[in-house]
Order: structure tokens, then sequence, then C-alpha cells
């Protein structure tokens, strides 16, 4: 038996692995394991996301005063939301083909200015059917954005620190929700509601003129554009419903799991963000900055839990991180559907552990999804799967909208806990990939 050492793998940055270096250590080593492009490729990655998350909470902060102002039963509130996602598959997996013909950057840009532009139509919506239409619209930039901008900073990150490096671009989610929440509780405190929600949606312009720096400042990872550029086969469906044959791999159940996985998670998280700001003022009584309030809680714990399951993810690995917060997420949302009324010291503090949970499942995706995929088919798999995930999940809002009538929002949630029970058992039908290098 051989005693000769395999060779080492080069990662995107051309740094080996193994001697990213003790300068590479600490809390922010994987920042500055990527160096100035890749430091660029993250900030372009975590401000299109943050924005991509401000442009999709416009919608669930301003549920209750759209359905008082075109008189929508919850059955056609929870339709708006669900339309969003079905058109992200589209969108997603669209962009996913665009980002391996043409590139992680252009595509990004598409993506952004594509939800930007029709959130801010959204506000001049004059009847339901218009918003409706406006909001799918709306929903082929935002399926797209997050699974090209992953794409883009995975390739600069070697296998090391990516769990970590995407935890905290996906932690930018919660940035965008903050900022969501901050600006509707000025917003609603300050105008009438009819007015209020045209209002949320105009500020969706801002992510327009962060396409601008995109466009000067952020390039593809050389290394992976090149192995992209000269595979033929590259941006190809095909590819990635390819069943192995003859002895050669293929990837069509890497596809179909992938995609379970991500209908699971998304399904449990869509419930939750879609429905907690009703079951907050419909249930609970709560004004509109005690919802805010609330809703703090439930951001802090999100974004500590984005960065924290980016670290897990790398330690305890890809599949090991999902499995634990899926089981900890259903608990959560178990118990939060459940608080009996008066409780609101207890409402309060579950919405910290909830947010964590639920978001901390998440951390992983970025890293996961990359590395389950061959670079010229790397945003075609990412793209669709995650986005497939998103437009089979948003079945899971409607439904507790149709059930709110009958069960109210509280009682409805509990869909959600079925939804991550799906991504657990999605789980077996995939590989651990943790340290992986890309091209």
């Amino acid at each position: 038996m051989s005693t000769t050492p395999p060779p080492r793998s080069v990662s995107p940055s051309g740094m080996r692995p193994e001697t990213e270096g003790a300068a590479d250590d600490g809390a922010l080593g994987w920042l500055r394991a990527l160096g100035p492009g890749g430091r660029r490729a993250f900030a372009g990655a975590f401000g299109g996301y943050a924005l991509d998350s401000y442009d999709y909470f416009t919608l669930p902060l301003s549920m209750v005063a759209l359905s008082a102002y075109f008189g929508l039963s919850s059955g056609q509130t929870g339709l708006l939301t669900t339309v969003t996602l079905v058109a992200s598959a589209v969108g997603g997996a669209a962009a996913g083909v665009i980002a391996d013909r043409v590139g992680r950057v252009r595509a990004l840009m598409i993506t952004v200015l594509t939800y930007a532009v029709f959130t801010v139509a959204c506000g001049f919506a004059p009847t339901y059917e218009t918003l409706l239409a406006f909001r799918a619209l709306q929903g082929l930039g935002f399926g797209g954005e997050w699974a090209v901008g992953a794409i883009l900073v995975a390739e600069y990150a070697g296998g090391r620190h990516r769990g970590r490096t995407l935890g905290a671009v996906q932690s930018s989610w919660a940035v965008g929700w903050a900022l969501a929440a901050v600006v509707y509780t000025l917003v609603f405190s300050s105008a009438g509601d009819d007015l209020a929600w045209r209002i949320m949606f105009w500020t969706g312009a801002l992510p327009a003129l962060f396409v601008v720096w995109l466009r000067r400042r952020v390039h593809d990872a050389p290394t992976a554009r090149a192995a992209r550029e000269q595979d033929p086969g590259r941006g190809s469906f095909a590819a990635i419903f390819r069943p192995a044959r003859d002895g050669a791999p293929g990837l069509l159940r890497t596809t179909v799991f992938a995609s379970l996985l991500s209908t699971g998670v998304q399904g449990g998280y869509y419930t939750l963000a879609t429905w907690v700001p009703t079951y907050l003022k419909s249930e609970r009584g709560l004004s509109v900055v005690g919802t805010g309030g609330y809703l703090a809680f439930l951001i802090s714990g999100a974004f500590l839990g984005y960065l924290t399951g980016g670290h897990l993810t790398d330690r305890l690995g890809r599949r090991a991180n999902i499995w634990l917060f899926a089981l900890l997420s259903a608990l959560c949302i178990l118990v939060y559907a459940n608080i009996p009324q008066g409780a609101g010291t207890l409402l309060l503090v579950l919405g910290f552990p909830l947010g964590f949970c639920m978001s901390a499942i998440f951390s992983g995706f970025g890293s996961y999804l990359s590395e389950l995929y061959p670079t010229a088919v790397r945003g075609t798999g990412q793209g669709f799967t995650y986005n497939t995930g998103r437009a089979v999940g948003a079945v899971f809002p409607t439904l507790v909208g149709f059930l709110a009538d009958s069960w109210g929002v509280g009682g409805a949630l509990v869909f959600g806990a079925i939804g991550y029970g799906l991504a657990a058992l999605a789980l077996l039908g995939l590989p651990e990939t943790r340290g992986k290098e890309l091209a």
C-alpha cells in the first residue's frame, strides 16, 4: 500500500485549502481568505440578497392593509405569496441557466433590476388582479438572485470556509427583513393604511441603484469562469436530469432529492414569514409598533441563526446541520402556535429561538447546493432545485390562508412543521460534501 500522500486540491482563489493559513483563522478568517475580488463578490451578493429580502417583505408586512383595501379573503391574500414563489421557480431556473452561459455577475444584475422594477409597480396597482400580476413578475427576479449570488461567492471560497462564508451571505436576508420592519413601522405609523402599503412598495426602487456598483466593481471568479467557458455543455437542463448509466455518474438523483429538500425547508420558512405578522396583529391584537417589537426578536434570532448555522455546517457537515435545525424548527412552530392567550412575554421570548432555528437551517444551502453540481451546470442545478422548492413550498402559505378562517392562523401554522419533516427525509438521498473544492 502506497504511503505517498494524495495531491492536494487547489481552491478557486489559488490557495491550497490546507494552507489557507493561521491568518485565515479566527472570527473573520473566512472573509480574509476570500481575497480582494472575493470580498467584492461577497459584498455584491450580501447587498443583493438583503435588498431582495426587503422587497419580498413589503408584502407580508402590508398584508392586513391590503386585505382591507381590496376586501380580500385569507385565501386571496395567501395567493399573493404563492404566485410570487411559483413565479420565482421560473425566474430562478432561468437565472441559473443565464449564470452558466453568460456569467454570474451579469445574471445577478438582471435579477436585481427585475425585482426592483416590479416591486415599485405593485405600489401603483389599481386592482387585486393587477397586483397579483405585478407580484408574479417581481417573483421572476426574486427567484434568481439568491442562487446566482450564492454561486458567485461559493466559487471564490475555499472548502474550509465555504459554509460560514455562505452563511454570512444568507444573514443578509435578516438585514433586509429588519430594514423592511423598520420602514413598515415608520410608514404605517405616519400614513393611513390605504396609502402606506403603496409607499412600502415604492421604496422597493432602492436595488436599482445597487446595480450600478455591481457592474463596475464585481467580477466572476477567474478559475471558475475559465472552467465554465471551456465546457460546451454549460447551462444545460438535460444534464441535471441525466440518470446514471453504464457506470457513468448522473445528476438525476441529486436533482430530485435536492428539490425535495428545498421544498421542505422553504415550505416551513415561508409559512412563518408570510403569516406570523398577520398572526400577531389579527389574533394577538398587537399594534403596529407592538408587532414591530415582536418581529425585532424574531429577526434578531434569524440573524444570529444564519451566522451560527454557517459555522456549524463547516464543523458538523452539511447534512447534520440541516437535520438538527429541521427538528428544532418543527418543535418551535408547534410551541409558538400553541402559546395560550395572554402569555405575551412568552410569545416575545419564543420569537427569538423560532427565528434562530428557521434561519440556521438555511445557512448550509448556498454551499451545499453549489457543491452538489459541477461548474458547467452549477447555476442551472442550484437555480432549479432551490426555486422548485420555493414554488412547491409556496403551497404551504396558501393552505394556511384557506384554513385560517376555520382553524385560526395559529392552528394552521402547524403545516410548516410538516415541511421540515420532508426536508429531513430528503437528506437520506443526498451525499455529504463538506470540504469539497470547486473549480
